[in-house]
């Protein structure tokens, strides 16, 4: 992947956009970057705030994580499972993103950054005439340690 977003990145596109860097977004976005290639729901968030001593609401952190994912800094991804779980965005808009790897037992997530769609994503644009920007590719499966 390409750079990671930090903290001054995070306050200048609130501020261009009208919003405040709050102590609260501060400390979700700060979760995020002590859990780099983690991917977390607003209730892991709120547990990892917890367990180091902060004292903000499960409200709060689902209008945090929905606001720095609308400004692109998170990227939110739904695994099947009903749950919106949420990781770093890339710097990189038109970088394509990793594909995930899904344990249907334990539902643990894993990244596999190798991209080989490339020649078909070639070939399904020539043939349709379809400008494509990127794919999402989600396996289900079961993890080494639950097969």
């Amino acid at each position: 992947m390409n750079s990671r977003f930090t903290i001054q990145d995070l306050e200048t596109r609130l501020r261009a956009r009208r919003h405040k860097l709050t102590s609260q977004r501060r400390v979700v976005l700060e979760i995020f970057l002590e859990n780099q290639g983690e991917h977390l729901s607003a209730e892991d968030v709120y547990d990892l705030l917890r367990d180091k001593g902060m004292d903000v609401g499960l409200a709060t952190v689902y209008r945090s994580l929905e606001l720095l994912a609308e400004l692109g800094i998170l990227q939110r991804m739904e695994f099947g499972d009903g749950c919106s779980r949420y990781e770093l965005g890339d710097n990189d808009p038109l970088a394509h993103q990793h594909h995930h790897l899904i344990c249907l037992r334990c539902g643990k997530v894993r990244e596999f950054p190798d991209d080989m769609l490339d020649d078909l994503e070639r070939e399904i644009s020539e043939k349709s005439g379809f400008k494509i920007n990127d794919h999402k590719v989600m396996f289900f499966g079961y993890c080494k340690e639950c097969q």
